[in-house]
């Protein structure tokens, strides 16, 4: 029998059905006593470690103080939240509070990049 090249294989794979490749994966489950499924255990394990490096899911963008530009930070939470401009200002007022909370760290750094820009101190948790 003529050895076949990874190439040939790959060709021949390609013109399969579905049906044919599952058929196929049944005779060589069968042929040399192994099993084509992952392992539950070993897929999650590395997984769960991924998970806690990465860090929080879930942050709360928190308005500390104002700073020097009220107005400007006003227009940036009510940009943020979609608050009305009163709304926005009764919560500016009510600092250091929670701006918005239950957000991406991603999402939270965007935020507090405008409002640091518009002069205000903000913390993420």
């Amino acid at each position: 029998m003529a050895k076949l090249t990874i190439e040939e294989i790959v060709a021949a794979l390609s013109e399969m059905t579905v049906v044919e490749l599952n058929e196929l994966v049944k005779a060589v489950e069968e042929k040399f006593g192994v099993t084509a499924a992952a392992p539950v255990g070993v897929a999650a394990a590395p997984q769960e470690e991924e998970e806690v490096q990465q860090g929080p899911t879930e942050v709360s963008l928190i308005l500390k103080s104002v700073g020097g530009s009220k107005v400007a930070v006003i227009k940036a939470v009510q940009a943020i939240t979609g608050l009305s401009l009163i709304e926005a200002k009764k919560l500016v007022d009510g600092a250091p509070v929670a701006v918005k909370e239950h957000i991406s760290p991603v999402e939270a750094e965007s935020h507090k990049e405008a409002l640091v820009a518009a002069g205000a101190e903000v913390e993420i948790k």
